[in-house]
C-alpha cells in the first residue's frame, strides 16, 4: 500500500516535492500552492573512503535513502502519493557512475565531486603545452569573432571537482567500463541521471543542461557534449544521455516504487536550483550559498561570462526557448570547518557560534587556515590554526573560523565586481552557514552591500520544487513565484570595512604562509 493516509480515490494534487541530494544530506519537503514546508524528511548520506583522497557513494544506499525520504516527507504531511502533482529533483554536481546499459549494473560506485584521484592527472594537463595553446587559439578567435562560444574553451582549466578527469580515470582503470563503452553498452550519468533512470525502471535516459553543464565536460555555449574534449581525453561520446529542459516532463516513476506513478516534472543541479528558490531571475541578481562549501552565483543572462582561474560560467536552467547563464565562483571549508569544531566540541550547537564570536572584540591575532577540502593545485595543503597564545580560549579559535568564512566571501565578490560587467542587483544568501548572523553581518560589512537571508534556508528543495511546479501548471509564472518568497532577516552594512582590515590583513598573510606544507 502507498505510504501516507489511506487511498480516499482520486485525491486532488495540490503539493509539489522537492527533493535536495546533497553532499551530506538528502532532504525532501512537501510544499503546498503558498510554498509553504507541509511535511519533511532528512537522512545523512554516507560517504565511503576506499583510499586516501578517493570519495565515493554506494548507489543501493542513496537509493533507498532517496526513496525513503520522499515516503517520510509525504507520510509525516499526512497525505497521500495521489495529491502529489510533481516531484523536482536538485543534486549535488560532478559526481557520477557508469553502468552497463543492458543491465543496469553500476561498473563502480558513485565517484563523489569530492574525489582527488584525479589530483595528478588535473595537474599535468593544468600545466601542459597543449592546454596553453589552445588557450590562445581560442582567446584569438574571440577577440577576433567577438562571439561567447570560444570564451569558454580560451579560459579552459580543469579541476578535480568536475567530472571529466575522474571519467577519463574510469575508462584507464575500469576495464569493465571501457569493454562496454567499446560496444555502445556503456551508460554516464550524473545524480540525476542515474535516479531518472531507477525511477523509471530504465525507460528514460537524460539530464538537464544545468547538470550536464557542471560536468566539465559539456560546452555551454553551443549545448553540445564538447567531442574536442572528449577525444582529448579519451572519453567515448557513445556514453552521454540526452540533455532536456530543466522544467520539463522527464516521464513518471514507474508505479510499483511509491504505489502511484508521479510526474518527474524537474531536475536541476543543487546551486542553479538555489539560485531559482532565491527568484535570481533577473541579470545582476546574486545568490550566496554557505553550506559545506560556498558559491556566489551570478545572473548574467544571455551572455556568458568567465575569467581564468576564479569564475566559471555554468547553464542556470533552460526552459523553453530561456537559456539563463551564471557566473560562479567558490570556497571551500565552510560548513566543513563549523562541523569539525562542534565534532572536537569547541562548541555543543553551532547556534552557539555567532554568540562567542561576539562575545569579543577580535580573535586576538589567531587565524584559521581553511584547508580540510585539498584542491588539485595544492594537494598538501592543510587545514590550520596561526598566531595562538596561551590566552587563547574557545571564543578566539571560533571567531577565527567564522572570520574565515567573512574574509573569503570579500575576496570571491571583489573578483566578481572586478570580472563581471554588470551591474549587481540584490544579493540573496541561504544554506546553513546562512543562519550565523556574525558571519552575515561580517560579510555585509566587508562588501559594503545588503544581504537578504530567506525565512526557508533549503533554497535546493524550493528551487527543484518551483521549477516541477511551473512544468506542471502548479504554479503559473515566475511573477507568481515571487510573491511567494519571505524573508527572514536583512543585513544592512554597520562597519566601515577599513575596521576590519587589520584582521584581514593578518589572515592574508597567514594564508600566504600556508601553501605546500
Amino acid at each position: 500500500m502507498p505510504c501516507g493516509q489511506p487511498d480516499s480515490g482520486a485525491a486532488p494534487a495540490r503539493y509539489v516535492l522537492g527533493v535536495d541530494v546533497g553532499s551530506t544530506v538528502v532532504k525532501c519537503h512537501v510544499y503546498d500552492r503558498a510554498a509553504a514546508v507541509r511535511g519533511s524528511s532528512s537522512r545523512k548520506v554516507e560517504s565511503l573512503y576506499p583510499r586516501p583522497g578517493w570519495v565515493e557513494l554506494d548507489p543501493e544506499v542513496l537509493w533507498s535513502q532517496f526513496i525513503g525520504v520522499i515516503k517520510e516527507a509525504v507520510q509525516a504531511a499526512g497525505l497521500h502519493m495521489r495529491q502529489i502533482a510533481g516531484l523536482g529533483i536538485s543534486t549535488q554536481r560532478g559526481t557520477f557512475i557508469t553502468w552497463h546499459k543492458r543491465t543496469g549494473k553500476p561498473f563502480h560506485n558513485f565517484i563523489s565531486w569530492q574525489d582527488l584521484r584525479s589530483a595528478e592527472l588535473v595537474n599535468s594537463w593544468n600545466n601542459s603545452l597543449l592546454l596553453k595553446v589552445i588557450h590562445v587559439i581560442f582567446t584569438v578567435l574571440h577577440f577576433l569573432t567577438g562571439s561567447d562560444r570560444y570564451l569558454a574553451p580560451s579560459f579552459l582549466t580543469f579541476s578535480t571537482h568536475q567530472a571529466s578527469m575522474k571519467l577519463s580515470w574510469v575508462f584507464k582503470n575500469i576495464h569493465e567500463a571501457e569493454e562496454a563503452a567499446k560496444k555502445n553498452n556503456c551508460c554516464f550519468g550524473t545524480v540525476d541521471t542515474w535516479l531518472l533512470y531507477r525511477l523509471t525502471k530504465g525507460s528514460v535516459y537524460a539530464t538537464d543542461y544545468s547538470n550536464a553543464s557542471s560536468t566539465g565536460i559539456f560546452e555551454p555555449f553551443t549545448k553540445c557534449w564538447n567531442p574536442t574534449l572528449c577525444n582529448l581525453l579519451s572519453i567515448p561520446v557513445s556514453i552521454y544521455p540526452s540533455v532536456r529542459d530543466t522544467s520539463f516532463n522527464f516521464g513518471s516513476t514507474d508505479s510499483e516504487i511509491f504505489g502511484v506513478p508521479i510526474p518527474i516534472m524537474a531536475m536541476v543541479a543543487d546551486q542553479q536550483s538555489a539560485m531559482f528558490g532565491e527568484c535570481c531571475f533577473h541579470p545582476g541578481d546574486v545568490k550566496l550559498t554557505m553550506g559545506t562549501g560556498g558559491f556566489w552565483n551570478v545572473n548574467t543572462g544571455e551572455h556568458l561570462f568567465a575569467s581564468r582561474g576564479s569564475l566559471y560560467p555554468l547553464i542556470g536552467w533552460k526552459i523553453g526557448e530561456e537559456v539563463v547563464y551564471l557566473t560562479e565562483g567558490s570556497i571551500s571549508d565552510v560548513g566543513t570547518a563549523i562541523k569539525w569544531a562542534l565534532d572536537i566540541e569547541l562548541f555543543t550547537n553551532v547556534d552557539e557560534t555567532a554568540k562567542m564570536a561576539q562575545s569579543t572584540a577580535d580573535s586576538q591575532g589567531v587565524c584559521f587556515i581553511p584547508g580540510f577540502q585539498v584542491s588539485g593545485h595544492d594537494p598538501y595543503l592543510c587545514a590550520s590554526f596561526m598566531g595562538l597564545k596561551p590566552s587563547t580560549n574557545r571564543n578566539h579559535l571560533v571567531r577565527a573560523i567564522l572570520e574565515s568564512v567573512a574574509f573569503r566571501n570579500k575576496l570571491l565578490y571583489d573578483i566578481i565586481v572586478k570580472k563581471v560587467h554588470i551591474p549587481l542587483r540584490t544579493i540573496r544568501a541561504d544554506g546553513g552557514v546562512s543562519n550565523n548572523s556574525f558571519v552575515m553581518q561580517m560579510t555585509s560589512d566587508l562588501i559594503n552591500k545588503k544581504i537578504e537571508k530567506p525565512a526557508n534556508a533549503e533554497m535546493s528543495s524550493l528551487g527543484a520544487a518551483f521549477l516541477a511546479g511551473l512544468a506542471s501548471g502548479f504554479w503559473t509564472d515566475k511573477k507568481q513565484l515571487k510573491k511567494l518568497r519571505r524573508i527572514e532577516a536583512v543585513f544592512e552594512p554597520q562597519k566601515d570595512s577599513e575596521e576590519y582590515r587589520p584582521a584581514m590583513d593578518a589572515w592574508l598573510q597567514a594564508m600566504k604562509h600556508s601553501p605546500h606544507w
